[in-house]
């Protein structure tokens, strides 16, 4: 089975940034423009690019759209989300090129609707996003942004999703979201451990390619890399020859 390195870029008013866990008053941006990055992406050898919508994660709307589609034009496929609440928004994406649909607050909070959308259109064609914190042993699930907390936990809802024929599993350790800690191994040997049949991306503090390694071997079949490509910690052709 392959193992995807996967280039992010966020979005917030048209613009690359990076939030700290999540938090929108603790931003960077950043010098280039989201197609100038894109396109540096696919001339290293990138096969895919995770795309999120940071303005829409907040309001519930497609808000960086044209964006989006610029971005696929970059050459590699593109997985995207932010502010996808109805089936028009996963028209709109498709329309504009994208091959996955990635779902986090709907597919937390609208399961059922979700599992529709994997079987209409393929499941092959979403990313079911359970970006999760640690809270008494729990992990929990924050939704809207990661705003609001919701009373599902990632070990409910990861092998519902897992039994619905879901394919791809993308999970972000908020904590560790942009602080260049390293990944939770913990969390994807976890994942690897109960939904085996899911393609988990990890997400959420790499700093170096043994970081990467380190992901692939606790189970996991992807990594999602942001802030440590944005600052040059290391080169992604190095990242994807892991």
């Amino acid at each position: 089975m392959s193992f995807e390195v996967i280039p992010a870029i966020d979005l917030r008013g048209g613009q690359v940034v990076r939030l700290r866990q999540g938090d929108y008053a603790q931003e960077t941006q950043y010098g280039s423009t989201p197609v100038e990055l894109a396109t540096r992406y696919a001339q290293a050898g990138a096969r895919w690019l995770h795309v999120v919508d940071l303005d829409g994660a907040r309001a519930g709307d497609l808000a960086n759209l044209s964006m989006i589609e610029s971005l696929v034009k970059a050459g590699m496929h593109v997985q995207a989300g932010g502010g996808v609440r109805v089936e028009e928004d996963v028209h709109r994406l498709f329309g504009a090129g994208v091959s996955r649909v990635v779902v986090g607050s709907v597919a937390i909070r609208a399961p059922d609707i979700v599992s529709t959308w994997l079987e209409k259109y393929g499941a092959e064609r979403f990313t079911i996003a359970l970006d999760t914190r640690r809270r008494d042993d729990v992990w929990t699930l924050p939704s809207a942004g990661w705003i609001e907390d919701e009373a599902r936990t990632l070990d409910e809802l990861a092998p519902w999703y897992a039994a619905r024929g879901a394919k791809h599993l993308l999970c972000t350790d908020i904590e560790r979201d942009g602080m260049l800690a390293g990944f939770n191994l913990d969390l994807y040997g976890h994942l690897a451990k109960t939904v085996p049949q899911l393609a988990v991306q990890a997400s959420g503090g790499v700093r170096s390619l043994e970081d990467i390694r380190a992901a692939r071997d606790a189970g996991a079949r992807g990594v999602i890399l942001g802030r440590a490509l944005l600052e040059g910690r290391f080169k992604l052709e190095d990242a994807l020859a892991c």
